[in-house]
């Protein structure tokens, strides 16, 4: 029986990396983000009988709420979530940190989050699937003007836990994939679009991508059922935690 991921920010990175490696290895996915020209550009990639998308922000609790009601009846059947929407903004010291965007992060990374997975909770608890959050090595590894950013990060990683804990016996596997450098449209976003400052960010040091980022994704919800990958820190080879990388320069 072929098995449905719902897979949110697939419009970029390492959601749009998994949307294609689950599609290639025969699943079925439910894609979400806020770009409709990108989503529908995916959907022509990969094909509408794999991929469904929804257009939501996943700030909009309401909107999310429709578009999993509405959800054809060949993508109801939901046996994979995959938490990977989430943004960073701004490297401020705290106390000169624009609030707008603290709140932006936390809208996004957490509230967004734990709000979906609430919904998709008895479904996945139905056919016994399984939750994979995308943290950081952020929330190990707090570093100068990562202050909020840093802390939602923190805050998915102690939600996986505690889910971990309250799904036994369910059925249920919960993981987490913690990437540190990956190569995305990451730095940018963060940079207000501030190209020569992202690019930066990975001079002198061969990243992640996000290919391989939904290699490992892919390899948590592929385990046989009496295993589990409860957290899975993976960085580039050059760098040992979120501030310490040995750069070729």
């Amino acid at each position: 029986m072929t098995k449905t991921a719902f897979i949110t920010g697939v419009t970029s990175g390492f959601g749009k990396a998994a949307a294609r490696r689950f599609v290639k290895a025969g699943w079925r996915v439910i894609g979400t983000g806020r770009r409709a020209d990108r989503l529908q550009r995916l959907v022509d990639e990969l094909g509408s009988d794999r991929m469904y998308a929804v257009r939501f922000d996943m700030g909009d609790t309401e909107a999310m709420a429709v578009a999993i009601a509405d959800l054809p009846n060949d993508f109801k059947n939901i046996d994979l979530l995959i938490n990977n929407a989430g943004l960073a903004l701004g490297t401020a010291p705290a106390q000169k940190a624009d609030l707008g965007q603290w709140e932006t992060m936390i809208d996004t990374n957490v509230r967004g989050l734990v709000t979906l997975t609430h919904k998709l909770l008895p479904t996945l608890i139905k056919h016994k699937g399984a939750i994979i959050n995308i943290s950081s090595v952020a929330a190990s590894y707090p570093y100068p003007g990562g202050n909020v950013y840093c802390a939602t990060k923190a805050a998915v990683t102690a939600l996986n836990r505690g889910l971990a804990i309250d799904t036994l016996g369910t059925g249920v596997r919960v993981s987490s994939v913690d990437p540190g450098m990956v190569e995305t449209e990451f730095s940018l976003v963060r940079f207000h679009g501030d190209a020569k400052r992202a690019i930066g960010v990975y001079d002198g040091l061969d990243p992640l991508t996000p290919s391989d980022v939904a290699e490992a994704v892919l390899f948590c919800a592929t385990r046989p059922a009496n295993a589990n990958v409860r957290e899975m820190i993976l960085t580039a080879g050059a760098q040992a935690s979120a501030v310490h990388a040995h750069r070729s320069h």
